[in-house]
């Protein structure tokens, strides 16, 4: 390679995250890896976690693994939130600027970009990744496509 080409951020990140899928850990322990990987690799994502669908009750969400400052948002309503809202939905919510949408629940003052991606299985929502950004715009196109690319990938561990 030469030093005018450069490496997509797909390129660089998804065969790390395949990496981590291909291990013989747990699936928490898989989740927590790819909070890491993103964190340490794709500029501007300063939180990065998961929420599941609550096993144990109906229509709310549940945090999982994540990277970054701690929640107070262990539990979402299904609804309630911009994860809530992907939880019914079943769409990539992308907000380049929180301070606009309604019905975003603040969980650091930070925060100004986030992007959510629903994890299907079978047609069935089962969990998301909700990435967080200190930074307003930072929620490229090539991120948006990396992520629902892991995403789908992460639909055969559930």
């Amino acid at each position: 390679m030469t030093t005018t080409e450069s490496i997509s951020l797909e390129e660089m990140v998804l065969p790390l995250v395949e990496n981590v899928l291909s291990k013989e850990i747990s699936l928490d322990e898989k989740l927590f890896s790819i909070c890491e990987l993103l964190q340490d690799n794709v500029e501007h994502f300063d939180w990065v976690g998961f929420y599941k669908a609550d096993p144990d009750v109906e229509d709310q969400l549940k945090l999982g693994p994540f990277v970054g400052e701690p929640t107070d948002h262990t539990t979402i309503p299904y609804g309630k939130g911009i994860c809530g809202q992907v939880a019914v939905s079943h769409q990539t919510f992308v907000s380049q600027d929180v301070s606009e949408e309604e019905n975003y629940i603040s969980c650091s003052n930070h925060v100004q970009s986030e992007i959510v991606v629903p994890i299907m299985k079978d047609d069935r929502f089962v969990a998301q990744i909700d990435i967080d950004s200190n930074t307003k715009n930072s929620i490229s196109k090539e991120k948006k496509e990396l992520l629902e690319k892991i995403c789908t990938l992460l639909s055969n561990e559930f």
